[in-house]
């Protein structure tokens, strides 16, 4: 008898790629589509900081830094108020060493430790990234080597539509064209690596209704797919009030500036000029509070000490590019610039500085160790912005898709495809959980999809 057409089919060319690597690397003929023909610069990999939190790690050992799986589940457990899917979250702990060695020594992927600054709620540093800090750059990488391998196909724009099953296991798939012409494929294994539903503003409004009428910024082909196919197939979904904001866009250039602005020292004021939140919060759940400010978007202040820090990330240097950064030599001349009023600015930007320096408590709360803004200012217009969902369908520690409990033989989900490890709302969001569920998900899935058991 003919064996199927393919051993994994995969939809979706962001995170996904990684179970088509991993998957290949071990003996399978794999396949993967993605509805956008401009995926490598419209899906979320390709817009994301390239963040990857992992524990345990020899970068961080040559670096001395002191982590393991258990404190990053801490971690987790501590920004999520426990309210995380406890053995999601282990299994992505627990594999996130093995996962960056692989992009490494596999893959080839020129990886460094971040040591010059800690997003809130990492308690060590332990993200990993690359020269440039952006998701284009990491998923350039991808894309070229599964386009080198011989057991990985690849096609855009291509739409997964249906998966098929025959005694409760995936036997098979239909695939379209954007015009319509469809083909039946045969497949004992689908990962759905479709992202979200972000671009779908019903169901945003359904789920997540305190970031509806925030910008989306996200791809645009993220709209629900992964749940539509799932609950065909029966799938338990779960934390669909669950999603990535960031208050960190630039409203100009329609960019990342990069929470390192705020981490760096950076105070974000209001359209009236005023501080209204402790910025240490952290980006995601800062989304939703500034769009609750008058006008619904604020400034971010900065000086040229922190101008220099952040010049490390490429989107970074975008905005400066843009013409988006506004400078002067005094609170004054700022508050003048971006009209709001002088004397307010003044003043907060003065008591900003007094707290960062510990001669007075921080007005809003902020109790990090802190860089102290100083003159010559530079503000930068920021707007709250929905990035990714972080619910989906309920997988388990294989990244196998549930129903009623139960796996469906052959059925994963990774990345915004599938439930995350951010808990509820937005403010258990850590930097790098994105990440880390798409291309952790997508590298446990293909080792679950070539195991012998599996077989």
């Amino acid at each position: 008898m003919d064996g199927p057409d393919f051993d994994l089919v995969v939809a979706g060319a962001g995170g996904g790629l990684v179970a088509a690597l991993r998957a290949a690397e071990l003996g399978a003929h794999v396949l993967v589509v993605d509805a956008d023909e401009y995926f490598q610069r419209g899906n979320n990999t390709s817009m994301c900081t390239a963040m990857i939190p992992a524990a345990g790690t020899r970068w961080q050992r040559a670096a001395g830094v002191e982590d393991s799986p258990d404190r990053f589940l801490a971690d987790i457990d501590r920004k999520t108020g426990g309210t995380a899917d406890h053995r999601l979250a282990r299994a992505l702990a627990e594999s996130s060493g093995r996962l960056v060695t692989w992009l490494a020594d596999a893959q080839e992927l020129d990886l460094e430790l971040v040591t010059d600054f800690r997003y809130p709620g990492h308690s060590a540093d332990r993200c990993h990234t690359i020269p440039g800090r952006h998701g284009s750059r990491l998923l350039r990488h991808l894309v070229e080597r599964a386009r080198a391998h011989p057991g990985i196909e690849l096609i855009a724009p291509m739409t997964l539509r249906e998966a098929h099953t025959t005694g409760g296991r995936i036997s098979g798939v239909e695939i379209a064209t954007p015009d319509g012409n469809a083909e039946h494929l045969t497949t004992p294994a689908v990962l759905l690596a479709t992202n979200g539903f972000g671009a779908d503003s019903d169901l945003v409004r359904r789920w997540i209704p305190e970031i509806a009428d925030a910008h989306y910024h996200g791809g645009r082909f993220s709209r629900g797919d992964a749940l539509r196919i799932g609950r065909g197939l029966g799938a338990d979904t779960g934390y669909l009030d669950a999603y990535q904001g960031h208050a960190a866009l630039s409203s100009r250039s329609q960019t990342l500036i990069g929470w390192a602005t705020v981490v760096h020292g950076g105070v974000i004021v209001n359209s009236e000029g005023r501080r209204f939140a402790p910025e240490t919060t952290g980006y995601s759940e800062f989304a939703a509070i500034l769009a609750a400010q008058p006008g619904g978007t604020g400034w971010i202040v900065i000086d040229e000490h922190i101008e220099a820090l952040c010049s490390v990330f490429d989107d970074f240097r975008t905005v400066a590019e843009s013409g988006s950064l506004v400078r002067a030599t005094t609170a004054a001349e700022l508050a003048e610039r971006i009209g709001v009023p002088a004397e307010t600015l003044d003043d907060e930007l003065a008591a900003a500085g007094r707290a960062a320096t510990g001669a007075e408590p921080d007005r809003q709360g902020r109790t990090d160790d802190r860089h102290a803004v100083t003159a010559p200012y530079i503000a930068i217009a920021v707007t709250p912005a929905l990035f990714h969902t972080q619910g989906g369908l309920v997988v388990d520690e294989h990244a196998r898709v549930l129903a009623g409990g139960s796996p469906v033989p052959g059925l994963y989900a990774s990345g915004g495809a599938a439930i995350g490890i951010s808990g509820h709302g937005a403010g258990g969001y850590l930097a790098g959980n994105g990440l880390i569920t798409a291309l952790g998900l997508a590298y446990l899935a293909a080792e679950h999809v070539t195991s012998p058991v599996t077989a």
